[in-house]
């Protein structure tokens, strides 16, 4: 597939992320910088240290992808067996260790001399959230995009959805406390509790009410696709919200994004290449291979902006840091994209 086959088919949104997300920090920085009693005001609607607007902004973009994951596929998980081995290890027990060393070793260490110790902790925090998190949504489309097998990445997609109920937590509370970042166990679970357990069962519940009544084939190509809109709202008024709030932060350090984001892409590529090449070893079809490397190499980005936020508040470096994330998202992942589609020659036992 050729890069510009690729990009059309991905939806106008989609392709143009990095793009929005620069106009969203333009905007954003704009609102603070000219008119900071705005995130003032948005800064104090909140209960127990969940911002409020934030919080039904998150809703907003996870509810819909939550509608899209059968979770009856699970059922078909021996199937693929040796793939989702592939996924769940590099996932869980290589990616949040290796995003930790990684962030640790750019913001403490080569990038020591541009800031100070406490802001690079709370960077390197961010840089954790997100590691923590491995991609729920984005990865049907990089699967698409690499013609991944679409059974094998709904299961895939699925059981990830799981083990970030379990795994989140013990992860993040144990990188943090070796970054020496204090976080008590009951923001994050509550934070879990929110911005995936709620939106989940809502998104199960709904699916299941769809499939009864007009069927799998509506829900898929009618139903889920009016929420897409209402989803890029929901991401971009979130981005314009933590930039409003980071706007003097930006104006004053402004090669910090800069720095946040080489760590975030040498990981990225890091933990892709990781689990295609095990997947190549492995002997799997690319169809597999393609899918498995990129939800680890993909983010679960708006759970890590909204735990960030709910942990460390929409105006910390956590937050920007995470929001970073969300910047170098689509070019990275379409680099991936175009490296897998011109190695598919690797793998010889095509499915």
């Amino acid at each position: 597939m050729h890069a510009a086959d690729t990009e059309k088919n991905m939806s106008f949104f989609q392709r143009y992320l990095t793009l929005w997300v620069l106009m969203c920090m333009a905007l954003g920085v704009a609102l603070g910088h000219f008119l900071p009693a705005l995130p003032r005001f948005l800064g104090r609607l909140q209960i127990d240290g969940i911002s409020l607007p934030m919080a039904v902004l998150i809703w907003v973009m996870i509810y819909p992808m939550m509608i899209k994951v059968d979770f009856q596929s699970i059922k078909q998980a021996g199937r693929n067996g040796k793939g989702l081995l592939v996924t769940w290890v590099t996932n869980w027990l290589i990616k949040p260790f290796t995003m930790y060393g990684i962030a640790a070793f750019f913001f403490f260490h080569l990038f020591g001399a541009f800031m100070d110790p406490e802001l690079a902790r709370q960077y390197l925090a961010g840089a954790v959230l997100l590691g923590a998190a491995p991609c729920t949504a984005m990865v049907f489309v990089w699967s698409t995009l690499t013609h991944g097998n679409p059974a094998y990445t709904v299961v895939q997609v699925a059981t990830n959805d799981l083990i970030i109920l379990v795994a989140f937590v013990p992860i993040v509370k144990f990188l943090l406390g070796v970054s020496q970042v204090s976080v008590p166990y009951d923001i994050l679970f509550v934070s879990v509790f929110l911005f995936v357990v709620i939106p989940l069962s809502g998104g199960v519940l709904t699916r299941r009410l769809v499939v009864k009544n007009r069927g799998e084939a509506y829900l898929d190509k009618v139903f889920v696709h009016k929420f897409d809109h209402v989803t890029t709202a929901g991401l971009l008024l979130t981005l314009v919200i933590i930039f409003s709030s980071q706007a003097d932060m930006i104006l004053s350090n402004p090669l910090h994004i800069l720095l946040i984001a080489v760590p975030l892409t040498i990981q990225t590529f890091f933990i892709f290449f990781l689990a295609y090449g095990a997947a190549h070893m492995l002997k799997l079809p690319f169809s597999i291979a393609a899918p498995a490397g990129m939800i680890g190499a993909s983010n679960f980005f708006e759970l890590s902006v909204a735990v960030a936020v709910a942990l460390f508040g929409a105006s910390s470096p956590a937050a920007l840091a995470t929001t970073v994330g969300v910047l170098t998202e689509v070019p990275v992942m379409l680099t991936l994209v175009r490296i897998a589609n011109h190695t598919k020659g690797w793998f010889s036992h095509e499915s």
